[in-house]
């Protein structure tokens, strides 16, 4: 079994501000302290975000592409989470293959009542860089940034500009990048 966070209270709040810090700018790409190793096929931000934001009372989903043996082992150990069969019944959701993700449409997007009943996904892009690629406004962007996230398909983009619609429904997503992380919540408009 890999180690989890070396200090997990210092860590987990470490961690936490690097997710608050992407959230509140998104398209900034931002360094997750975290773990040295993750299991594979686990980034190392993906694997710190679980460990920091999953516990025994959030579902998760893993794709076919993360739900290896030593994933599950790892995520149920150190976090205690229950992993669930289906996308709509998670909280939070890790992506290891972009390709053959499913529609955002099939996760939890909160009602209006209760817009904050969505799930987050952790989705794992080739790589990440600030100033290229898309072009994002939105709350939290001084005029709009850029992004470059490759090895995310068409379809995920699409998805992205469907979600934004619903707001204040909608998923918040997380990419990751090795020890690297970007935000794009639900406010966030995505232009190619």
């Amino acid at each position: 079994m890999l180690r989890g966070l070396g200090d997990i209270v210092l860590d987990s709040q470490r961690i936490f501000r690097a997710v608050m810090d992407a959230l509140a700018h998104p398209g900034r790409v931002v360094e997750v302290p975290g773990p040295m190793e993750a299991p594979k096929p686990l980034h190392p931000a993906a694997a710190a975000i679980c460990l920091t934001l999953v516990d025994f009372e959030t579902p998760l989903w893993l794709d076919p592409a993360a739900a290896t043996l030593e994933v599950r082992e790892y995520l149920r150990f150190h976090c205690g989470c229950r992993v669930v069969d289906g996308p709509a019944s998670a909280k939070f959701a890790v992506v290891a293959d972009p390709d053959s993700m499913p529609s955002l449409v099939r996760f939890e997007a909160g009602s209006q009542e209760y817009p904050d009943a969505s799930a987050t996904l952790i989705v794992q892009a080739r790589t990440l860089s600030a100033g290229g690629g898309r072009r994002l406004t939105g709350p939290g962007i001084d005029g709009h940034a850029r992004l470059e996230a490759a090895g995310l398909p068409d379809a995920f983009w699409r998805g992205l500009r469907d979600n934004h619609a619903l707001f204040p429904r909608g998923v918040d997503v997380l990419l990751t990048d090795g020890s690297r992380l970007a935000a794009l919540p639900r406010t966030t408009l995505a232009e190619a």
